[in-house]
């Protein structure tokens, strides 16, 4: 199955989530060092050592986690993990979202932004989709960023499973370096674009 739908032809709009998803769940990726990971994965859940009162940063696109660990080669990143978190949580953290920049029409002035910014439990930021090759692309992917109380929930009550896809990071990398791309989007996550509506991300896309 690839990560597109087969009837999405249009391209993506400039901001969009696009994930791995179910009626109850969505995927999110992290990458975290072995110590921290591989004990996760294990055993579902974070462990005691993941800390709780420090900003963390879920991305439902895997090409962008793939971006940004290196292909689990970055020091620190080097294993690989897909968060399945309930759709619940993951709502209420776009709710109670400010947006990383200031965006003037978006937001009344930087003042407000900045104590807007400094009360809300999550962010998000919009970065450049990659490519295989890890190139950007035109449309932007989804960073949410918990700290405080939505760090806390995303780790003890949010979390359904975890799973360690460190080796298949470093599969899909073999293939891209050796051009095979038909059967890279194939081992690829079916991400697609969420269902997410005005009331979760108007006050997001500036």
């Amino acid at each position: 199955m690839n990560r597109t739908d087969a009837d999405d032809t249009a391209a993506p709009p400039t901001r969009q989530i696009r994930a791995l998803y179910t009626e109850s769940t969505v995927t999110v990726y992290q990458a975290y060092a072995p110590e921290i990971g591989e004990p996760a994965a294990r055993a579902g859940r974070f462990p005691d050592a993941w800390k709780r009162d420090r900003m963390t940063w879920i991305k439902p696109s895997f090409l962008w986690m793939m971006y940004r660990c290196g292909w689990a080669t970055k020091e620190g990143q080097e294993t690989v993990l897909a968060v399945e978190i309930t759709r619940e949580g993951f709502e209420w953290a776009l709710r109670h979202a400010c947006l990383s920049h200031y965006a003037r029409g978006l937001h009344p002035s930087q003042a407000a932004w900045k104590r807007d910014l400094r009360r809300a439990p999550t962010r998000v930021q919009w970065d450049p989709e990659r490519d295989p090759h890890l190139n950007p692309l035109p449309h932007r992917s989804l960073q949410l960023g918990l700290t405080g109380d939505a760090a806390r929930r995303y780790a003890d009550e949010w979390t359904v499973s975890i799973t360690d896809v460190t080796e298949r990071a470093r599969a899909i990398h073999t293939l891209v370096r050796e051009n095979g791309l038909a059967t890279v989007e194939s081992l690829l996550p079916a991400e697609r674009p969420y269902p997410a509506g005005d009331d979760l991300l108007a006050h997001l896309s500036a």
